[in-house]
């Protein structure tokens, strides 16, 4: 359970750390400043683009488009239910965002995660693109 959660918490800071409502994020600092410190923005913006990679392509590995969709479904219809209940608006656009930040971490906390519950699940273990 601890290593899924800081799968979350990283996917959660990779998408914080690109975009979010606050003025501490990569997309509103390359606009406002990107162009003085050049270099600087490459290399975060670069480091950024790994870490996406990382977790896109280890996502649609295990669990694949049906799976994300999946999951963001199931996300979602939690979503609705908060809403039904009352135990959560819609109505604030930077909550949100950060709900829509939640959503997208989860679903590549999931997909990161997925060989490990997959494993536990089965006692059997992934072997994707091995060379004999």
């Amino acid at each position: 359970m601890a290593g899924f959660l800081l799968r979350w918490i990283f996917a959660f800071i990779l998408l914080a750390a690109t975009y979010n409502p606050t003025q501490w994020t990569f997309s509103r600092w390359v606009m406002t400043s990107g162009a003085d410190n050049m270099s600087i923005a490459v290399l975060v913006g670069l480091l950024l683009v790994v870490g996406y990679i990382i977790y896109v392509r280890t996502t649609l590995r295990s669990i694949g488009v049906v799976g994300m969709m999946l999951v963001a479904a199931v996300t979602g219809a939690m979503l609705w239910a908060a809403y039904d209940l009352g135990w959560m608006s819609f109505e604030n656009p930077t909550a949100n965002t950060w709900v829509a930040l939640g959503v997208l971490s989860f679903v590549l906390g999931i997909g990161l995660s997925w060989s490990h519950v997959r494993r536990r699940l089965s006692g059997q273990a992934d072997m994707d693109d091995v060379d004999t």
